[in-house]
């Protein structure tokens, strides 16, 4: 049952939980408490939910004097049978028993989801203390995904626990503590390469210096830990030396977002958040997208060109592993929101900083490393998934498409 109550229900007050099930349809939710209207009677929660077509209507109502409870069950399963409808009424007292302390809101994304995993998952829970209190569908497609709300059981426990067991069994799990928080707004910062978009830049000018297997090597040596982040960058940025500065427009041509990319950020927008990207990749991209997408904020590298020509250098402060970490702090700092609300989504070690930095990091399609350090993972190819992990469902986003004549590009965006 909901929070929701109106009358202030002491334990030794006499209540009834009123349950009906049933085929749907209009009407129903009026017709009962038409029905119960009669006695007086103070709702004390309700809830109801459809699937499928069949309703659940849970109604907890103060009880009526001994004298006329008879009456009231007999007038509410004669009501329910014309409506070919079932009814069950439940004695009790009081309210709902408290929800326990520590609650969260645990998003599942399955692709498909299978009752195997939502067992494992439902069990997890419970080895935790934890309690579900409710669960409903978020999105259908491209993914499965739904929102169990989870009360005690501390978040971090849960995270841990649930993380484990996602791992194992092949699902995305994220665990948010529950509050107003959740609605406040927020800044999202995303990285770029592999996770805004499809490329990596670097390797797109490499292309057209004829240089991708050098800065391939140099990337495998990066990776194998010989060179830092910012010894890998400079190698890497001096094989384009020479490279006529006109590629910069041929290059952002080729650039393909992520499926889903636009889907999150007009979605976000809409709700007022506030987005950014920070990237090790250039300035020469990344400003191109601010201005394409809207973004409130874009930091990177910049490739120095002189005489309308690539030197095979990069000017001013180095975007590395701790500086990702930095912009986000600065971002968050510049938009007026804490870092508990701010949200940081990449997919490299590069990303790791940012990602432990902010209230909320994503591993999205991560490297196994990135994975086991975020507080969750999305191993779905799909960027606009994340808005689940904020409470966001699918009818909402595609309601409010339809609300302001959104209409998709031919990249499903």
């Amino acid at each position: 049952m909901s929070a929701s109550q109106t009358p202030e229900v002491t334990a030794d007050i006499p209540t009834l939980l009123v349950k009906i099930f049933g085929k749907d349809r209009p009407g129903i939710t009026a017709g009962l408490f038409d029905t119960l209207a009669a006695y007086a009677l103070d709702v004390v929660d309700i809830e109801q939910v459809v699937t499928r077509g069949r309703i659940v209507l849970c109604a907890l109502v103060t009880a009526p004097a001994v004298s006329t409870e008879g009456e009231l069950r007999a007038t509410v399963h004669s009501w329910a049978e014309s409506l070919k409808l079932q009814a069950e009424i439940i004695s009790g007292t009081g309210d709902n028993r408290p929800r326990g302390v520590g609650r969260s809101h645990v998003t599942v994304l399955g692709n498909p989801l299978t009752s195997e995993e939502t067992a494992a998952i439902a069990s997890a829970i419970t080895s935790t203390g934890g309690n579900i209190d409710r669960i409903f569908r978020l999105a259908k497609y491209p993914v499965t995904a739904v929102e169990f709300a989870v009360s005690g059981a501390e978040p971090a426990t849960l995270r841990t626990v649930l993380a484990t067991q996602a791992h194992e069994i092949g699902v995305d799990v994220a665990v948010v503590a529950a509050g107003l928080h959740r609605r406040a707004q927020r800044l999202v910062v995303m990285d770029v390469d592999s996770t805004l978009i499809q490329d990596e830049v670097i390797e797109l000018f490499a292309a057209h210096a004829g240089c991708e297997a050098e800065v391939a090597e140099v990337t495998a040596r990066a990776m194998r830990g010989e060179l830092d982040f910012e010894q890998s960058l400079h190698a890497r940025v001096a094989l384009l030396a020479g490279l006529d500065a006109s590629v910069v427009e041929k290059v952002r041509a080729e650039v393909r977002l992520t499926p889903g990319a636009r889907t999150l950020i007009r979605t976000l927008k809409r709700l007022g958040y506030q987005v950014g990207v920070v990237s090790g990749g250039f300035t020469q991209v990344t400003d191109d997208l601010k201005g394409r997408l809207g973004l409130d904020f874009a930091s990177a590298n910049t490739l120095e060109i002189v005489d309308g020509k690539l030197t095979g250098r990069v000017v001013g402060e180095v975007v590395d592993r701790a500086g990702k970490a930095r912009l986000l702090r600065r971002f968050a700092a510049e938009a007026g929101v804490p870092l508990a609300q701010t949200v940081a989504i990449g997919d490299g070690a590069n990303d790791l900083d940012m990602l432990n930095t902010a209230g909320l990091g994503v591993a999205f399609n991560a490297k196994p490393v990135v994975r086991r350090a975020a507080h969750t993972a999305v191993n779905v190819p799909f960027l606009d998934t994340v808005l689940y992990l904020l409470g966001v469902t699918r009818e909402e986003v595609e309601a409010a498409d339809e609300e302001t004549g959104y209409v998709e590009d031919e990249d499903g965006e």
